[in-house]
């Protein structure tokens, strides 16, 4: 596995859960990669800070 799809498997797992080759590629990649490991914790991050904008949002509209 190389860090773009990596990086692909990271984004399609918000939207469908990943095989279980592909989850164990993953990992092992981001073992190896502390560049794609960071970027997983990026989108995490960004994952919190939307959902508790639009949590936010949605309460003050109510």
């Amino acid at each position: 596995m190389n860090c773009h799809n990596a990086t692909r498997l990271m984004s399609e797992a918000q939207e469908r859960p990943l095989s279980i080759t592909e989850r164990i590629s993953l990992k092992l990649h981001l073992i190896m990669c502390s560049g794609c490991h960071n970027f997983k914790d990026q989108m995490n991050t960004l994952r919190l800070m939307t959902r508790a904008y639009a949590k936010k949002k949605n309460e003050h509209h109510e």
